[in-house]
């Protein structure tokens, strides 16, 4: 008995220095991967002396005190942000309070339908409107010139053209955590106020809109912090106007001769600064005030008979996709067929050179497939390395989990295209020949999704007894058979939907992109917004709508997926 007691202590010794090895194995690649660019973009923002060079061979505080400089830009960066929170958050909840509250036809329809404009992606949704209304040469101009209207009736290329589109394809966002918000809420007390004889309305404004208050806040707070890093929408609309707002400055700042490479970590630096502030000023507000509604008693939601007014309610509904998704996809799908593009369809020449050139020119075409190659490879690499940080944040006892979790969630507060500036300079620094090639975009791309994967896969495995694992070792399996066997098959669900979405992420992304890929790793973001430049906007229309082709083929296949392993299905 003495002897079994002696040995107790050296095995649990051994098995926490196996769980402390691999715990600082973990902290080791999540450290590499996420803080170690942060480093650089640190000691960037403080080189006062040759751009690039690390460490700095001169610092100071001076790029921070330039950014005084730069008042203009953030103040518009601020008003763009703001005139799109506002319009996106109001957009939402007239659209949740619709779909939820009341009784107008095809709701389940028209909530899938909302969920569209977020896989058109801002940078597709930007080039449509500026199609649609661009002075002179939009589609909906030419048809108010055909009218005989004088003069342009849109100009899209302003900051409240910018705060629109911006709008239009995060107002889904804000509609989703809205709408949840509104689902869970007990509507008993919007019944008594209307027993009490307030209209639907009065309502709606005093009794849901207070109730659901949390969940606009929590919207207005992400769509905002989406808004100041926002890159795609600005570059494509604000360049051409010659309207810059952070994120356009960082890029014009490295674009510049001699690089302004301090300016451009410092201003990124200051924007997540500005996020960070955004987030911590939105708790100090929700934790005023009691904004619980739901209780111990069994409730059901029940919807408002809107009466004739269910036409008008409806009518909005739809005219949010109409504006969304039909206006833009349309104006691609025609421009993207046409040689020269015209609303008027007498004058129209149709062709299928577009579609040629953008799969046939050796640089386009070889973006679409470095696209579809790094989307594979990263999400099938990326989601089996994800599911086991996964479990070990959520099934090991091993310490340090929650600060790992914190570690692996940072690329979620940092705007992509500041860490891609971040992933830059660490990169150019080491002396691994990866610069401008697939496997740095790759490791960008890993890195800024691990946050997508995580989450995806944590609300399954969440769901998965952990009594089951507990079985399994009991029997004597060991941990990789019990891994295989038991754990694996029960996350197939949540491991094929990270892949998924890692994939059409990885397919549509730009921030970490624009920075880090070169004449070899072209991808197929970067290089629309390049045609979008250089080239004609039918050839242009035509890669957005290979880009939002792929998109929904993925996003399809992820439906399909979800279906078939339904929980409800026999």
């Amino acid at each position: 008995m003495s002897g079994q007691v002696t040995a107790l202590p050296g095995k649990v010794c051994a098995k926490l220095g196996v769980g402390g090895l691999l715990m600082a194995m973990v902290l080791l690649l999540c450290g590499a991967l996420v803080i170690y660019p942060v480093v650089f973009l640190v000691a960037e923002s403080l080189n006062t002396g040759e751009p690039g060079v690390f460490p700095p061979p001169e610092m100071s505080l001076s790029n921070f005190a330039a950014i005084g400089e730069d008042i203009g830009v953030i103040g518009d960066t601020l008003l763009v942000a703001a005139l799109a929170t506002v319009m996106a958050v109001t957009m939402g909840f007239v659209l949740a309070w619709i779909l939820s509250r009341t009784n107008i036809v095809g709701r389940a329809k028209l909530e899938r339908l909302m969920e569209l404009p977020y896989y058109m992606t801002p940078l597709v949704g930007a080039m449509a409107w500026g199609i649609l209304a661009g002075p002179k040469t939009g589609l909906l101009n030419q048809l108010w010139h055909l009218a005989g209207g004088g003069g342009d009736l849109f100009d899209i290329y302003t900051p409240l053209g910018i705060a629109w589109v911006m709008a239009l394809f995060e107002g889904t966002v804000a509609f989703v955590m809205i709408s949840a918000a509104m689902k869970s809420m007990d509507p008993a007390l919007e019944e008594s106020s209307r027993v009490l004889g307030a209209g639907k309305l009065h309502t709606m404004l005093h009794v849901t809109l207070p109730l659901v208050a949390p969940g606009v806040a929590s919207a207005a707070v992400f769509v905002f912090a989406e808004m100041l890093g926002a890159f795609a929408a600005a570059f494509v609309l604000g360049i051409p106007g010659r309207f810059y707002v952070v994120t356009t400055a960082i890029w014009q700042s490295t674009q510049s001769y001699p690089p302004e490479y301090g300016r451009a970590a410092a201003l990124g630096l200051s924007l997540f600064a500005a996020m960070v502030i955004t987030l911590t000023f939105s708790k100090l507000i929700l934790r005023r005030g009691s904004h619980a509604t739901i209780t111990g008693k069994a409730f059901r939601p029940r919807r408002i008979d809107a009466g004739s007014a269910r036409w008008l309610l409806l009518a909005i509904a739809w005219g949010y996709v109409l504006l969304a998704v039909v206006l833009p996809v349309g104006a691609l799908l025609l421009t993207s067929f046409q040689k020269f593009a015209t609303v008027v369809l007498s004058d129209s020449i149709f062709t299928l050179a577009n579609y040629q050139t953008a799969l046939s020119t050796g640089t386009l075409g070889q973006a679409f497939v470095n696209s579809l190659i790094l989307g594979l490879s990263v999400a099938s690499i990326g989601v089996p390395l994800i599911g086991v940080l996964t479990w070990i944040i959520y099934r090991s006892r091993l310490p340090g989990g929650v600060f790992i979790e914190y570690v692996a969630m940072f690329p979620q507060a940092v705007p992509r295209l500041v860490f891609g500036l971040g992933l830059l300079w660490a990169w150019i620094n080491i002396p691994i020949p990866i610069y401008g090639t697939l496997w740095l975009l790759g490791i960008a791309y890993f890195t800024v999704f691990l946050p997508l994967g995580l989450r995806t896969m944590a609300g399954v495995i969440m769901q998965v007894d952990r009594s089951l694992e507990e079985c399994a070792r009991v029997c004597g399996a060991s941990w990789a058979h019990q891994m295989r066997t038991i754990s694996l098959p029960l996350l197939r669900p949540g491991l094929a939907a990270a892949w998924l979405l890692i994939l059409i992420a990885s397919i549509r992304e730009l921030g970490a992109s624009i920075f880090l890929m070169g004449p070899q790793s072209k991808v197929v973001s970067p290089a629309i917004i390049n045609a979008w430049l250089t080239s004609s906007s039918e050839l242009s229309a035509a890669m957005a709508m290979l880009l939002t082709g792929t998109v929904f083929a993925g996003v399809l296949l992820l439906f399909l997926f979800a279906r078939n392993f339904s929980p409800n299905q026999e």
